[in-house]
């Protein structure tokens, strides 16, 4: 139909060129001017009515602060503090979020489906399977992140005013439940790595100290310095743990040919040489005394739970801070009018290209009827 209407009109263009002036067709539009007034008024007038049978849609939008990527002061200056261990920050804090991953977990199956069973939008929009329910949710929904301001905004299209805002809302309330399930943080990051390291020293360390308690102390005990010998294996396990920590974050990021991960990879193997020769001498010491050699196990223990527990528990604190940080600041509201469909819009375009197409048709017809 609209490449009939183009030929037309370029058929149209071209006899006006060669047979018509500007006068003839305007004496020959105004001689039709019933034809197009009222032709045209009626068809936009058809296109009115129709549009009243068109379901009215709503359109509510919420406005988000995602969590920021920053690590807190006390944070850095407590891994800065703990010598070995330091290396830790630069691993941990390397890995950070854009505001472009939350849209995509806001986009995500997990998040959707949710959704879905959340609001009965199978039912919704009357679909038998849940991929077809998926797509419609992406159709209604539009997820945007600001350039410049870093805001997220979540539009939501629905039937009921009411059902809009809760969909827009409830986007929000899943990328906060997705976020604390998910170590996307680097204060989430650090917790996750804390609390595993925790829990392992803390087996460790009640095995350390059930040994200590079980050897008798002798005296070849006292030949020995064994907190001095304590600390300088406790120092160099540390450092061991601290750069496998980072080459393991390092991999995440970087390829393995990368030379960042070549010189980690070095030191952490320098570093396993250095252990190996400590617990050999450890080994050969337990074998003179019992005692010396388990009271180093735990001091190191010891030092260990000490440190991951103070970062757990700081790792917490920010954790928490970044949870709250998914500040909403525009609420979605029930939306008072609808978003589409535009009835004036549709009536005047339809008004607009009906007027055109009777004119063309008044055009040709004359045209042809001068050429019989």
């Amino acid at each position: 139909m609209q490449h009939t209407t183009q030929s037309d009109a370029q058929h149209a263009t071209s006899m006006v060129d060669e047979g018509m002036d500007i006068s003839e067709l305007a004496k020959l539009l105004a001689a039709n001017w019933r034809l197009l007034s009222v032709g045209s008024l009626g068809i936009g007038l058809i296109a009115l009515g129709i549009s009243f049978v068109i379901p009215p849609t709503f359109t509510a939008r919420t406005m988000f602060l995602p969590p920021q990527q920053a690590q807190s002061a006390a944070a850095a200056s407590a891994l800065a503090s703990l010598g070995a261990l330091s290396g830790l920050a630069g691993g941990l804090s390397g890995i950070k979020s854009t505001g472009d991953q939350y849209v995509s977990l806001l986009q995500s199956v997990n998040v959707q489906d949710r959704l879905i069973d959340q609001f009965k939008l199978m039912a919704e929009y009357d679909v038998k399977y849940r991929y077809q329910a998926r797509k419609a949710l992406t159709e209604n929904t539009r997820i945007s992140l600001g350039k410049k301001d870093g805001l997220i905004t979540v539009e939501a299209d629905a039937y009921s005013p009411e059902l809009a805002a809760d969909l827009a809302n409830a986007h929000v309330s899943e990328l906060r439940r997705l976020t604390g399930e998910l170590a996307l943080t680097e204060a989430q990051q650090r917790r996750t790595f804390f609390e595993g390291e925790l829990k392992r020293t803390r087996q460790q360390l009640a095995q350390a100290q059930s040994a200590l308690q079980r050897s008798g102390f002798n005296p070849g005990a006292l030949k020995t310095e064994p907190k001095a010998a304590a600390e300088a294996y406790a120092k160099v396990k540390a450092q061991a743990t601290a750069a496998e920590v980072k080459l393991l974050t390092l991999r995440r990021a970087l390829a393995e040919s990368a030379p960042e991960i070549q010189e980690q990879t070095a030191l952490l193997s320098a570093l396993q040489i250095q252990l190996s020769r400590l617990e050999a001498a450890n080994a050969e010491a337990s074998n003179d005394t019992g005692y010396i050699g388990r009271y180093r196990e735990y001091k190191y223990q010891e030092s260990l739970f000490e440190l991951f527990s103070k970062q757990y528990e700081l790792a917490r604190l920010d954790e928490s801070r970044d949870s709250a940080l998914i500040q909403v600041v525009d609420k979605a509201t029930p939306p008072e009018i609808k978003s589409r469909p535009k009835r004036a819009f549709i009536a005047i375009v339809a008004t607009l290209l009906s007027g055109l197409a009777l004119a063309i048709w008044v055009v040709v017809r004359q045209l042809k009827a001068n050429q019989n």
